[in-house]
């Protein structure tokens, strides 16, 4: 796996891949494989997720990107097309301490500045996830250029729990190379979209109304069960 710093963007994993590295069944008619996994988060822990839920947004969000290794030859022509990509959004929320991820922060004082990446041994994806099955889909786009309308977001319901200091090792990278001057790299997350026409279903019987818009909707057309 590389780890690396991306510009405007995030602190962004790359994974060689593996059999085990694939998603299947749910809202996706194929199976996907993953292609990395990256972080967005806030200055502080009030904010920093890219989703909410009955508008609480969490400090961090975690998302795993595939793409459709059947209907697609690569990754870059899966991202431009519909049903290409399959992200897995996971919130993160304060709390104990996690000692998986923690493998991930200690490489991060190596990849401080922009453009710079470190590789490292082998690491489960699998660990980041939530032991609760549930989750929200919907039909949208990416988060970062080209925002091309080829994403099923599959986003979990439940959070899983990071430290403080954690989060704060998450603060400590910048969006500026080395001898430039320092720009923290915080809230490089996407603010709230429109709805616009999309359906957001769920795989369990919903209490939440997930939120990806800015402006409040009748939550009959927040959520279709």
């Amino acid at each position: 796996m590389k780890s690396s710093v991306h510009p405007q963007q995030a602190w962004t994993v790359y994974v060689v891949w593996s059999p085990l590295l694939m998603i299947k069944g749910g809202p996706l008619e194929h199976n996907y494989r993953l292609k990395q996994f990256h972080f967005h988060w806030g200055a502080i822990d009030a904010w920093g997720s890219e989703h909410t839920v009955d508008s609480k947004c969490y400090p961090a969000e975690l998302h795993l990107v595939h793409w459709n290794a059947v209907k697609f030859e690569n990754f870059e022509d899966a991202a431009l097309e519909e049903h290409g990509l399959a992200v897995i959004g996971v919130f993160l929320k304060l709390g104990k301490h996690h000692k998986e991820l923690q493998k991930l922060v200690d490489t991060l004082p190596s990849i401080k500045h922009k453009d710079t990446l470190v590789e490292f041994g082998s690491f489960d994806p699998s660990c980041l996830m939530p032991a609760c099955p549930d989750y929200w889909t919907y039909s949208g786009s990416l988060t970062t250029p080209p925002l091309s309308e080829s994403v099923t977001w599959i986003i979990k319901k439940q959070p899983v729990e990071v430290d403080h200091d954690q989060l704060e090792q998450f603060r400590t990278l910048l969006f500026t190379s080395e001898g430039e001057k320092e720009k923290r790299m915080v809230d490089n997350f996407r603010p709230l979209q429109p709805l616009m026409n999309r359906t957001v279903r769920s795989s369990f019987r919903h209490d939440y109304v997930l939120n990806i818009q800015a402006k409040p909707q009748p939550s009959t057309s927040q959520v279709t069960p």
